[in-house]
């Protein structure tokens, strides 16, 4: 993506939305399970502000693959990080405290606070906003 913010997110059948991950100028956005397979997404991917965004589908990827090979190994870095970060992602909602992923997430998101509603990084968290709200105001008192 050139320009824009992205949440790609899972729906329950409460209709309640789990974020994964936003992503931000300079970031891919897909849901790489469904690109492999050419299976239907059980994510959503939503663009939360104007984007300009570059896509590419399966077919030409290959393409790109054979014509230049230095495509291919930069896929291969590009989801190497992708699974790294979501591990990471993972280990942090299961053993952090909410207020020490938020901070993580303004670490990360430095300006991202400002582009997207509260609720949007209480769902990223997965915490609820009036919980948010109130970790925020401590931590301003702090």
């Amino acid at each position: 993506m050139l320009e824009g913010c992205f949440k790609v997110f899972y729906q329950d059948e409460n209709l309640k939305e789990h974020i994964l991950y936003f992503a931000i100028e300079d970031w891919w956005v897909l849901d790489i399970g469904s690109f492999v397979s050419g299976k239907f997404s059980k994510l959503n991917i939503q663009a939360l502000e104007d984007s300009v965004i570059l896509s590419i589908d399966r077919a030409t990827k290959e393409q790109l693959y054979i014509d230049i090979p230095k495509v291919e190994k930069l896929f291969r870095i590009m989801n190497q990080k992708s699974l790294s970060s979501m591990h990471l992602r993972m280990i942090s909602m299961l053993h952090k405290t909410a207020e020490r992923r938020y901070l993580d997430f303004m670490e990360r998101y430095p300006t991202l606070n400002q582009r997207i509603a509260q609720h949007q990084i209480a769902a990223y968290l997965g915490i609820s906003h009036e919980f948010l709200s109130k970790e925020k105001k401590r931590l301003l008192r702090n």
